[in-house]
């Protein structure tokens, strides 16, 4: 699953937050102020960042606005107290995809992230087929011509991330980035070995991924 910045100041909601979406798959980094918020996303590819506006050292709002500026486009969903009409129409006009008031219901929390994610992606649903392979990116799971396949969270997130970039080179380091988080354990080649694995389970009908020596990997549309 794709890898999350989740920026909030209250350690325990943060904890709780942070558990809540691993157990959902995705890869989770914490920031606890505005300024290490800004430079973690300035510096890692992140998918979606969850934004709590009330940070010290950096307001979420100046956070947003200075990513925003310096041409960041990676998806936000504001997570806030601040629940006036005032309050959320400054969160959207600063570049905010999603506004969500606290307090919520994890599940409301990760559907709205699964459509935030959907509409990056241009796609109407949760379903992405290529070739034989369907993956259905709700329940993290695939099947090839109705073969099930069994996915571990890392290798399915490595599918994820080529299959959403089908037919075009995937930098390996980009890859890695997206794929593990700050206080993961990455062995050198780590990414080698889940596309190995990826590949024996794609076999023989699944699409295909090639290796572009010095550049990365592409799985191919047939």
């Amino acid at each position: 699953m794709p890898r999350i910045l989740l920026v909030e100041d209250d350690a325990s909601l943060a904890r709780g937050l942070s558990a809540t979406l691993a157990a959902a798959g995705y890869t989770i980094d914490v920031a606890m102020d505005g300024e290490s918020a800004r430079a973690m996303a300035t510096d890692e590819p992140y998918a979606l960042i969850t934004l709590d506006l009330g940070l010290p050292e950096m307001s979420g709002l100046e956070v947003l606005r200075k990513l925003r500026a310096a041409g960041n486009k990676t998806l936000v969903l504001i997570l806030t107290a601040r629940d006036t009409l005032e309050d959320r129409l400054i969160g959207l006009d600063s570049g905010a995809d999603d506004y969500m008031l606290k307090p919520f219901e994890p599940s409301e929390l990760e559907a709205r992230i699964r459509a935030l994610l959907r509409r990056a992606r241009g796609e109407a649903d949760a379903i992405t087929t290529i070739g034989k392979l369907v993956m259905d990116s709700t329940r993290m799971t695939a099947e090839i011509d109705g073969r099930p396949l069994d996915l571990r969270r890392r290798e399915w997130a490595v599918l994820e991330r080529l299959a959403a970039r089908v037919g075009k080179v995937v930098d390996k380091e980009r890859l890695s980035s997206e794929v593990f988080g700050y206080d993961d354990a990455v062995a050198p080649n780590a990414i080698e070995v889940y596309v190995a694995r990826l590949r024996r389970k794609l076999e023989p009908d699944g699409p295909r991924i090639r290796t572009i020596r010095g550049l990365g990997y592409v799985m191919d549309a047939r």
